[in-house]
């Protein structure tokens, strides 16, 4: 699988940890993760009031479901993250740039005013792209 940034001086220089395109020339598998939110197995928020932890917590879960597929989070090329606080958005990048490594997934940022669990801070859903 060949993955690319897609970069261009006629856009502004990305803000926090993502590209602003990825290309992916493979044949393939895609996964495609549903929202996820800092829970642990039993259903419980993990970083009740901590979006450190919670964004920790989050991307530790997604690991676990992408190696259920036999991905990575090497394999993501796309995410978008629902967050209650745009405020936080220096510690969730600051926890993202733990996970990955350039080329960056594309992604986007939105700041919502509810969440499933008024505990959850955010949730976030992802797209894999696995060579055969």
């Amino acid at each position: 699988m060949d993955v690319q940034e897609i970069i261009s001086d006629k856009l502004a220089a990305p803000l926090g940890i993502y590209s602003q395109g990825i290309k992916v020339t493979a044949p393939g598998s895609m996964v495609f993760l549903s929202g996820f939110t800092s829970r642990d197995a039993a259903g419980n928020v993990v970083g009740v009031g901590d979006i450190e932890a919670q964004t920790r917590n989050v991307l530790e879960s997604m690991q676990h479901a992408l190696a259920e597929a036999g991905a990575t989070l090497a394999d993501v090329v796309k995410m978008t993250l629902y967050i209650r606080d745009m405020n936080e958005f220096s510690k969730i990048h600051a926890v993202r740039a733990e996970f990955f490594t350039q080329p960056y997934p594309a992604c986007a940022m939105l700041e919502v005013s509810r969440m499933v669990s008024p505990e959850s801070l955010i949730e976030i859903d992802a797209i894999a792209v696995l060579a055969d």
